[in-house]
Formats: structure tokens, sequence, C-alpha cells
């Protein structure tokens, strides 16, 4: 949506509204919703090279770069705080800002709730901890160390023009807790004129009614090459007590719709550290469950494209993905039964990634989160590395390994 800043007279500047992106299941930096296609998120330099510079084989398993943006705080008359973007086209008519976007009323209503209408610096607190920090703790490390429970999704009555309670909405909080951490930082550490810039990407689950997502954290290490001693420390102790260092795999969180409740299941990066390797075997067939069977037709073009990515990154020498994520996306919507004499979506030709012929079973695959992965040549980097990724490419062979014997019954 488009809001138009009149705080004095000689300056208009119309902008797009960020909304709170609700389908983010892991990560700490927040992701930001900034029409139906794109996304955005703070840009980070190394990420952003990263993209500009995307080898070819890995485009189809990476989202769309679109480019940058420039972001500003923004509060309104009633003392909503929000974040606003230029525009990507030029002369878009403003217009006010409703709250018939679900992502819009869920966060003004947990504002109002939470008592957020005074200062501009005051933001409330995350609702689902009471969270205690030091006094050199900043407010945004306190939201995230905070750790809420996700394995139910958060309820919401929205209310409408009148005030009146007319539907409760289900949703993944942990984008919401991302984003509230990210305007106290933004709140606390910089004056309220700052610029920030983010970078445009690909909205990777617009395609989907009832998006599931899986993300995973890759590899064996997750600490980048300019971590210091204290957090290499601490990157590799979480490794060493989860699935990270034994599968090269972990679980940093979920959403799966289920269809005899009508919401989502969520789970968090607290709950995929905790996993033995029967737990997270156990957690790959809930996140195929629907909460009444198993989509096994997901399982053949899920393994496909893992060993499609897989011998990618076998041919990327140099790079190293620390610390970067993998989603697994389907629809929670199943795609209507085929009628009989129609063939066979392996029988079909190949479709566009992220679908399946005859607009049948879709799944994607997509890496994400490149804010410590290096490579020969990337930005800033003096230490580069030969052949490929070994950790990663351990955790892929290990993940596929599982999902075929879950397709096989075992």
């Amino acid at each position: 949506m488009v809001v138009q800043n009149s705080a004095d007279a000689g300056d208009m500047r119309v902008g797009v509204q960020l909304e709170p992106f609700l389908h983010q299941v892991g990560g700490h930096l927040s992701v930001m919703k900034y029409d139906d296609d794109t996304v955005c998120k703070p840009l980070i330099s190394r990420e952003q090279s990263f993209y500009e510079s995307l080898p070819l084989a890995m485009k189809q398993f990476t989202p769309q770069y679109k480019g940058t943006v420039t972001v500003h705080l923004w509060k309104d008359s009633t003392g909503h705080l929000s974040l606003v973007a230029n525009p990507l086209k030029e002369n878009q008519e403003p217009f006010k800002v409703s709250t018939e976007s679900a992502a819009v009323a869920i966060w003004q209503t947990l504002q109002q709730t939470t008592g957020s209408s005074g200062s501009a610096r005051a933001l409330a607190q995350w609702p689902h901890a009471q969270m205690a920090r030091s006094p050199k703790e900043s407010p945004a490390k306190a939201l995230l160390r905070s750790e809420p429970q996700l394995s139910t999704p958060d309820f919401l009555l929205v209310e409408d023009t009148n005030r009146n309670q007319v539907e409760k909405k289900s949703f993944n909080p942990w984008g919401l807790h991302c984003h509230q951490a990210h305007l106290t930082r933004l709140c606390s550490e910089y004056p309220e004129n700052k610029r920030h810039r983010f970078l445009l990407l690909e909205n990777v689950v617009s395609q989907y009614t009832h998006p599931c997502v899986l993300d995973l954290k890759m590899g064996t290490r997750q600490h980048g090459d300019d971590a210091s001693e204290e957090k290499k420390a601490r990157h590799m102790q979480k490794c060493a007590q989860s699935t990270s260092a034994c599968l090269g795999v972990r679980i940093c969180g979920m959403q799966v719709y289920q269809t005899d409740k009508k919401h989502f299941l969520c789970k968090d990066k607290y709950y995929g550290r905790k996993l033995s390797v029967e737990g997270f075997r156990q957690a790959l067939c809930q996140f195929l469950h629907n909460g009444t069977h198993l989509r096994r037709e997901l399982l053949e073009p899920i393994l496909r494209q893992l060993q499609a990515l897989l011998l990618v990154i076998r041919s990327q020498s140099s790079y190293r993905f620390y610390s970067s994520s993998l989603l697994i996306i389907y629809d929670g919507q199943e795609a209507p039964e085929r009628a009989p004499g129609s063939p066979h979506p392996r029988d079909a030709p190949q479709a566009a990634h992220g679908s399946s012929p005859g607009g049948l079973t879709k799944v994607d695959i997509r890496m994400i989160d490149f804010a410590h992965t290096t490579y020969k040549g990337s930005w800033n980097d003096h230490t580069t590395y030969d052949g490929p990724d070994l950790g990663y490419i351990f955790g892929l062979e290990n993940l596929i390994r599982i999902l075929q014997d879950i397709q096989e019954g075992e």
C-alpha cells in the first residue's frame, strides 16, 4: 500500500508501507512484504554482492534479486510505527493506510494492545515472553534472545471499521517477533529521519494459497570468517549440540497447514536445536503431514529438486555458504485429483522451477540468507577456499537420504 507523509507542506513524500511478512518462519533479520511478488530485508553488503555475481546455475535455486530500495521509519496519526520504502515506480498515487491487509491489521492491533501509541521510541514488549535484559543489552537483542513458543500459531481477533471483532486470524508469530525487534533497534539506535537500504527479493511463496515452509540451516559450520571469537564459539556450540554436527542440517523453523483445523502448525529454531537425529526425521514427516495424512506425492518432486541442487553445489568451487538456509515450500492447498486418463506428472514435460505440469503438485527449493557466504573474489574477503562446500554437501546428502527413507516407508 502507498502512504503519503506530509509532515511539512514543502516536503511531500510518497512511499510504499512495508508490511510484516507473515510467512517468515526463521532467521533473525526482519523480512518485509513490499508487494505481492516482492519482499525486502535489511541490506548487508556481502549478501548484495553475492546476488549481483550469482552463478547462472544457482539462479533457479535462489530468490530473484530485484535491486535495492531506501526505507525510513514512519509514524501515522494514531501512533502506529511502520517502515516506508520509496516506490519502485514513479508517480504512484498516494492513498490512506487501511487495515485491509491481514498483516497490517495484525501488526496494528498488536501495537494497540501492547501500548505502543505513545512515544515513537516506545515499542511494545514481545507478548510471548517477559524479557529481563542487562543494562548493556539493547532492546532488540533482548527481543531476539527471547524464546516465543510457536508449537501452535497465535490467534487474533481483527476489528472492522465499526470496532466489531469480525474474524479470527491465524498467523505464524515469528515474523512479527523479528519485525518488532527490528523496529525497536531502529528506534533506539538511529535518528528518526535516518534512511536505510533494503534488498528487494522475489517473494517465493506468492504463488501458494497456504504456503507450507521448512527453513533448514545447512552445513556443519555456521560462523562466517569475520566472526569474533565469542561469536565463533557460540555458533560452534550450537552446531555441536544439534543435528548440524552429525547431519549437516538442522531445522530453523517451519509452518505446515493443517487442513483439519484450518490453521498453520508452527515450529521455531529453538525446537529445531533440540532435535535428535530421529527427532529430525519425525519433524520432516510432520512437515509433510497435513493433519489428516502424509503428503507422499510431495516426496518425488522435493527429492528431484534437492538432487539437482546437490549437483549445482558440487560444481561451485570456492563457495562456502556459512549460516545460509534452505527453504522447502509446498502448498497446503492440495491439487485436485487427476482426471481418469490424464497423464501422470512424471510423464509430462518438465515445468518451470517451483511448479509441476498441469498445475498439479508444486514444490520449491530455494537457498536464502547469504550474509556470511564467501567465495573467491567476494566482497572484502581475505580468506579463500578450494573446492565445493563439503559441509553443505554433507547436509544435502543426509537430507536426501532421510527423505528417501520416508518415501520408502522406513
